[in-house]
């Protein structure tokens, strides 16, 4: 765990020399050729996942960030020598003391500073030191959005449907590298493979940004790829199936874990979304996990009394038994010939009765309406309605 200043203790039981395979007296120009074979052996742009490499490639980037730099070099020199006399003593023990007071704030007195912490402060993350690039890890692709529209069936009972997808993906030609293919890369020497560069804002103040020359890669081509001229990205067209399940809802948004962008560095794939659209059905509508269905009677139907059959989603027809003297608008519910729900089981069909009124009425049908109304003109049914009024 690094302390205050970001120093990892572990460091300094680590030999950056024996990572890069070099002597310890070994001359600067030695350092940055064996840097240089390493990295460009062991770069994931040139081996994607490959785990082993990328490992590699980290510790050769940790080991030259410290031996790469003059001033950091001598002063890890010294903290080595220190280690490896043993002082003092628990140099490089666990627990309440030892090598971790000795960098961390136990050693800097009242004061607040003092100690080698302070010493190899600006080795190890201090104020205006350069951090320590890592190599690009493996990152999962973006998530894609798109939208389908299917029957009102469909939904009901779940469907496989062909997407056509157009997404930002590794440039085909040179498989995201940015060069021209043959050709092999070199260490980026505008930030000498640190894949960034320092820039100051002022004062003693300095900020990392991302190498202009290799776009954070760390290495170049000479020759950059012809058909994404070095960007290394380009576009995808595929098309897959998707299972869309059943009961899905109107505007409902499906998950298809893996189906979208393509990763990096051979990072897993991103997500694809789906949001479905249901098309409307001509006769029965859906309320969450119902059916709904308006059914039309005759006047005499609903005043007497009858069975009619009602019409099922994609099954048989129901009988239903109207009572006398019901109600236009009165729903009946006919159980389990809704929507699937989402364990399995079914909602209901609502039927819900709407009394029809004959545009034109034949001389046998008016006469039977015109008995009708002398029959009940002795109980108006408006009578209450003007008392309540009042």
């Amino acid at each position: 765990m690094a302390d205050n200043d970001g120093f990892k203790p572990e460091w300094a039981q680590k030999d950056f020399y024996a990572v890069l395979g070099v002597g310890k007296d070994a001359p600067a120009a030695d350092v940055k050729k064996a840097y240089k074979r390493l990295a460009r052996d062991n770069h994931p742009d040139t081996h994607p996942g490959d785990d082993e490499r990328l490992e590699k490639f980290k510790a050769v980037a940790e080991a030259y960030d410290v031996v790469g730099d003059t001033a950091k070099r001598a002063k890890y020199d010294e903290m080595r020598r220190l280690y490896g006399s043993g002082a003092p003593s628990g140099f490089g023990g666990g627990g309440g003391g030892g090598f971790n007071d000795l960098f961390g704030d136990r050693a800097r007195g009242a004061g607040g500073s003092g100690g080698l912490g302070d010493m190899f402060g600006d080795l190890f993350g201090g104020a205006g030191a350069r951090r320590t690039q890592q190599p690009r890890r493996p990152a999962k692709g973006g998530d894609v959005e798109t939208s389908a529209t299917i029957s009102f069936v469909d939904a009901l009972e779940g469907v496989t449907i062909s997407l056509r997808l157009s997404s930002d993906a590794p440039c085909p030609t040179c498989s995201g590298t940015g060069g021209k293919p043959g050709t092999k890369p070199h260490i980026c020497p505008e930030c000498d493979g640190a894949g960034y560069v320092v820039a100051g804002v002022g004062g003693a103040f300095s900020i990392n940004e991302t190498c202009p020359g290799c776009g954070g890669r760390q290495l170049v081509y000479d020759d950059k790829c012809p058909t994404c001229h070095g960007s290394g990205r380009g576009t995808s067209a595929r098309t897959i199936q998707a299972r869309i399940p059943a009961g899905v809802k109107d505007g409902q948004r499906i998950r298809l874990r893996g189906k979208g962008q393509a990763g990096d560095n051979g990072g897993p794939a991103g997500d694809l979304f789906v949001v479905v659209k249901v098309s409307p059905h001509r006769v029965f509508a859906r309320s969450g996990d119902n059916l709904t269905l308006d059914v039309p009677v005759s006047f005499d139907e609903v005043a007497l009394g009858a069975e009619i059959k009602v019409p099922t989603l994609n099954g048989a027809p129901v009988t239903l038994r109207i009572p006398a003297g019901t109600p236009n608008g009165r729903t009946f519910r006919v159980r389990g010939r809704g929507a699937t729900k989402a364990d399995g089981t079914r909602g209901d069909l609502l039927a819900t009765v709407q009394v029809h009124v004959p545009a034109v009425l034949d001389q046998a049908a008016r006469e039977a309406v015109e008995a009708y109304r002398e029959a009940t003109a002795g109980k108006p049914l408006r009578a209450g309605l003007f008392e309540d009024a009042r």
